[in-house]
């Protein structure tokens, strides 16, 4: 189970979006059922940034923030080290088989990671072993499927298509937002609250930063190269299609919409 290939790597343009992210635009669906004094786990935690803003709302509760990547959890203690948060731990484990015992955290909270594994429902039985009894799962996968954009243009429908094959052929669900709550329940839990929000990019800093970002990527990540690996493209597909994402980022009128799934559910 340690050899699932995540499509995205580590390169600068996607710890650019990853440490963009917050509790605020990543974890609303939680944070109300968030209690001071809580033990977090934090599944896949990349650059820490949601860990810790999490490890501020529970103190004196703890956050131990996990990823596969020894480079990734390096980034984050470096990130974090001036942030006085003495609350928040990060090391490197493995989902499929966490070094924690049984019924140890109060909360497991997933971001975008589920959509990167072959197999999710394993990887939530093992969350749910070290949650407590009426402990709290809170999942949340965008679903590149619903993802919707304007103007439309080929190239980014060739991106599309093109990204759900690499992700096919690593075995992962790009459209893994639909998919939560089948899994989730399929791993056992219970009382199950589906909910769904987007991230939106339209005014001028926003088009900028997303389609700067996706033009990055589509030329320099992971991404880029499985998908030459693959077969399925070749350098000069990628910068067309990462020109497109620059001509959309200009336009006045251009908006994309990511939609993303959420399960919050119980042991």
């Amino acid at each position: 189970m340690t050899s699932d290939r995540y499509t995205h790597g580590h390169h600068e343009s996607v710890l650019r979006s990853h440490t963009w992210r917050t509790a605020q635009n990543s974890a609303a669906f939680l944070l109300a059922d968030l209690a001071a004094g809580a033990d977090v786990l934090d599944v896949g935690c990349g650059p820490g940034t949601i860990s810790a803003d999490l490890a501020r709302l529970v103190t004196p509760g703890n956050v131990h923030a996990i990823d596969v990547a020894e480079e990734v959890i390096e980034r984050a203690r470096h990130l974090h080290e001036n942030d006085a948060l003495s609350n928040l731990v990060f090391s490197v484990d493995n989902v499929y088989d966490l070094s924690f015992d049984n019924e140890r955290f109060d909360v497991v909270y997933a971001h975008q990671v589920l959509q990167h594994l072959s197999d999710p429902v394993a990887a939530l039985m093992e969350m749910r072993r070290v949650l407590r009894e009426e402990g709290i799962l809170a999942v949340r996968d965008a679903d590149y499927g619903a993802f919707v954009w304007w103007p439309l243009d080929p190239r980014l429908d060739e991106w599309m298509d093109l990204y759900h094959r690499v992700t096919t052929a690593n075995y992962a669900e790009a459209n893994a937002g639909r998919f939560l709550a089948a899994w989730v329940r399929a791993a056992g839990f219970r009382d199950l609250r589906v909910t769904s929000s987007n991230w939106t990019f339209h005014d001028e800093p926003e088009r900028q930063w997303w389609g700067n970002l996706w033009a990055d990527r589509v030329r320099h990540s992971d991404f880029a190269t499985q998908a030459i690996d693959h077969g399925f493209a070749t350098s000069a597909t990628l910068e067309r299609i990462s020109l497109a994402f620059l001509e959309w980022s200009k336009q006045q009128d251009g908006v994309f919409i990511v939609v993303n799934g959420e399960v919050l559910a119980y042991k």
